[in-house]
């Protein structure tokens, strides 16, 4: 390992977390390390006022890093995986995926209440198109209300009265430090999460193998066959964020457990089915069961919704 790295990241809490936890995991290993974070500020972290799914566009919260790593100002940069699209730029990859933490979607209300407790006309807090069409397809009586930002931003407006209930990926809270925090877990037959949620990537210029090999420690090889499958599903389906798509990819003993979800977004037509082979099938079982879906109805969905 060289002397010195310099990492690119988002400047959110939970962005400077998941880089610190890398970070002090690469300075145990290799002691005499230096290095140096560079927060970059993203096209999504400076529009927060209008719904992802109308901003469009891929890499919202990547491009710029990914810019900074190709002109050489960053060694590599640290992202939530669900963030990064399925196709990279020319002459970067995604080199290591550390050990997933939780994928759960998790439900906290204002006054305690769980999803099912939660009085008809409540206002529940989500930026999701994937959480919002879950949610209608179970309660249509709850009131789907927009909510972006951080997750301290997005925790402050639910205790000033703003939302009855919000919806968050249960990662964050864990690697905030919130593990404390009351919350319902959504079972993944009611709420499936979105592709990546929990995992990392770390990603590199292809050409720098030397770092590649001295990041390989961090690399969870589990993780990584459960996140290829369900990136080739997201692929599979075009990617973007307007239009809910869901996947889950889990060992379920020598087995690899593939579910997805195509819905549109009022959740009036949920489309759901699941894969099981080898890990190292993954990617195939991510684009057989994107095929499926879109043979059973995925297909008018997507053009309904991108011709709209």
């Amino acid at each position: 390992m060289r002397e010195q790295i310099y990492v690119g990241t988002r400047g959110s809490k939970l962005a400077l977390a998941q880089t610190n936890w890398v970070i002090n995991q690469l300075k145990e290993r290799y002691p005499s390390l230096t290095v140096e974070t560079k927060i970059i500020k993203t096209k999504g972290d400076k529009i927060t006022d209008v719904p992802l799914a109308k901003v469009g566009g891929k890499g919202l919260f990547v491009k710029e890093i990914e810019e900074a790593l190709l002109r050489g100002e960053i060694d590599f940069a640290v992202h939530s995986l669900k963030d990064v699209p399925t196709e990279l730029p020319a002459g970067l990859e995604i080199a290591i995926i550390p050990r997933r933490e939780s994928p759960y979607d998790v439900l906290i209300s204002r006054r305690g209440d769980g999803f099912w407790e939660l009085p008809p006309g409540a206002k529940v807090g989500t930026s999701s198109l994937r959480r919002g069409a879950q949610i209608r397809a179970a309660r249509p009586d709850l009131q789907i209300e927009n909510l972006r930002g951080n997750l301290d931003t997005r925790l402050r407006k639910l205790k000033e009265g703003l939302y009855d209930a919000i919806i968050v990926a249960e990662a964050g809270l864990l690697r905030l430090g919130l593990k404390d925090t009351p919350r319902q877990r959504l079972p993944f037959d009611m709420m499936l999460p979105a592709i990546g949620q929990g995992a990392l990537a770390i990603e590199v210029r292809a050409e720098d193998v030397e770092l590649k090999e001295s990041l390989q420690f961090l690399h969870h090889a589990e993780t990584a066959s459960c996140v290829a499958a369900e990136r080739a599903f997201l692929a599979a389906l075009g990617g973007g964020c307007q239009v809910p798509l869901a996947a889950l990819a889990r060992m379920e003993g020598e087995d690899l457990l593939l579910e997805g979800l195509i819905a549109d977004p009022e959740g009036q037509k949920i489309l759901r089915s699941k894969r099981k082979g080898s890990p190292q099938m993954a990617q195939e079982m991510g684009r057989e069961l994107a095929q499926e879906l879109l043979a059973r109805g995925g297909q008018e969905i997507l053009a309904r919704v991108y011709g709209s």
